[in-house]
């Protein structure tokens, strides 16, 4: 299985966790990278970003990119500073909304490594970004938009092409052909019934298959998402309390809308004010607007779930908000808690127990969403300790991600079994999961990739 061949692939990301996707497919003297994604979570992965990245950037022939989420995209700045100048393949959708997240993802880095030289509470002298915004705005220069369901070349031995992944607006999975020989990146596969997104398109056949594998060892609670996000509200505002909702700015955000839009309509919940504090949400939110086809709302559905939040731009207005005590909900970047606007609502409210923190989907291990998740009793954020007496919680069945089940029938619709299974993009025990149950329940040969090994694909 391993060793040299005209067409051959390697996994240098999302091999044993769910972020750092970058797979590197070489046919003949080409190589062609599929997603560029950085390492998020526990500091031993955020330090690979720092590394070199096991390829030569210059040596690349071109990079095709599946979706806009920065554990997929947010290495495409250090990419190219260090050298890649072809173009980068993205649908439309995804190059608008990597617009806005790649030159935001700069901008924190930036303003966060200012935050830690100014108050003392770094290690490195000084702290530096990986990467800054005008570095991502460079990189913005390559995209090339390519529509879903035609072929293209990336070169004269190999194409490509885009079919409807279900995650978010603009997101595919990715056939790749080079002479007979066809292989298929899942990217991220969303749920066959979420309330703004079409389903996956079924997978054409392939003799390789990659698949995420975030939700590989679960199923996702089959609960009224409506109902449980109403008795979260309900509760808190009986309180006296706030929701906050740390929210990832493209994809759920716009969900969260749709159902807090629903449910006020319907009387479900008080009609408690919604503010989104997240310049890259708002951001999002007008390009998921400006994309009906990639989305299941209709014109009048969507309009209503953008009309529906006050949008705060202004710093100094997200830091009126904690001087507010009436009831409200805030929604706020970034979804795993990891960095943005939320963090200091989290200093705010994390320590009464009036309010409610609530999460919506896959906490990555290492981040500050998984340990609050978790049960973690205090939270580093800025240097500093802070209790956590707020309730926290987590309703998964709003993730964009399909779960076990959902991935099994994505797969068991490839008209012909292929001859070898990747499993990627998730936690060690979701992916090991999820490779036996192909082998068990498909009988494919399905493997966790060693991300030292080259696997030749004959």
């Amino acid at each position: 299985m391993t060793g040299k061949s005209q067409l051959s692939l390697r996994f240098f990301g999302a091999v044993e966790t769910v972020t750092g996707s970058r797979f590197l497919l070489q046919a003949g003297g080409e190589q062609h990278l599929i997603d560029c994604g950085l390492f998020q979570g526990f500091k031993h992965l955020r330090l690979r970003n720092w590394g070199h990245p096991g390829f030569d950037a210059g040596g690349l022939r071109s990079v095709v990119l599946t979706h806009a989420h920065l554990d997929h995209s947010g290495y495409l700045p250090v990419l190219c500073r260090e050298g890649y100048g072809g173009w980068i393949h993205a649908t439309a959708a995804t190059r608008d909304l990597c617009r806005h997240l790649l030159p935001d993802s700069g901008f924190i880095q930036e303003k966060d490594a200012a935050r830690a030289n100014r108050l003392g509470y770094t290690r490195h002298q000084p702290a530096r970004p990986l990467y800054t915004q005008a570095d991502a705005q460079v990189c913005l220069h390559q995209f090339r938009t390519q529509p879903f369901d035609q072929r293209f070349d990336l070169s004269d031995r190999v194409s490509a092409r885009f079919l409807r992944a279900g995650h978010i607006p603009g997101a595919a999975s990715v056939l790749v052909e080079s002479g007979p020989v066809r292989v298929l990146f899942s990217g991220d596969l969303g749920q066959n019934n979420s309330a703004t997104m079409p389903p996956p398109d079924a997978p054409p056949a392939a003799d390789y298959v990659v698949v995420e594998s975030t939700y590989g060892d679960k199923q996702r609670s089959k609960e009224d998402p409506e109902e449980c996000l109403a008795e979260v509200i309900r509760a808190t505002v009986g309180r006296g309390g706030t929701v906050i909702v740390p929210a990832f700015a493209v994809g759920r955000t716009q969900l969260l809308l749709h159902h807090l839009c629903r449910l006020m309509q319907a009387g479900r919940i008080p009609r408690v004010p919604v503010f989104l504090d997240s310049p890259l949400g708002i951001n999002a939110t007008e390009v998921f607007a400006d994309h009906p086809d990639d989305h299941a709302l209709s014109r009048a559905e969507a309009e209503a779930a953008c009309a529906l939040p006050r949008y705060v731009r202004d710093p100094e207005e997200s830091r009126r908000l904690d001087h507010d005590p009436m009831p409200k909900i805030i929604i706020a970047g970034s979804g795993m808690a990891t960095g943005g606007r939320v963090l200091h609502h989290l200093k705010v409210y994390l320590s009464d127990a009036r309010h409610t923190i609530l999460f919506s989907g896959y906490q990555a291990g290492g981040t500050r969403g998984e340990k609050l998740v978790n049960g973690a009793e205090q939270i580093r954020i800025h240097g500093d300790d802070w209790e956590v007496r707020a309730r926290i919680a987590n309703l998964d069945m709003l993730s964009a991600h399909a779960d076990s089940d959902e991935l099994i029938g994505w797969l068991g619709r490839l008209p012909r079994a292929p001859k070898q299974v990747f499993v990627v993009h998730g936690e060690s025990a979701a992916a090991a999961a999820l490779a036996e149950r192909i082998s068990e329940e498909l009988r494919w040969p399905a493997l966790v990739p060693d991300p030292q090994a080259t696997y030749s694909l004959d």
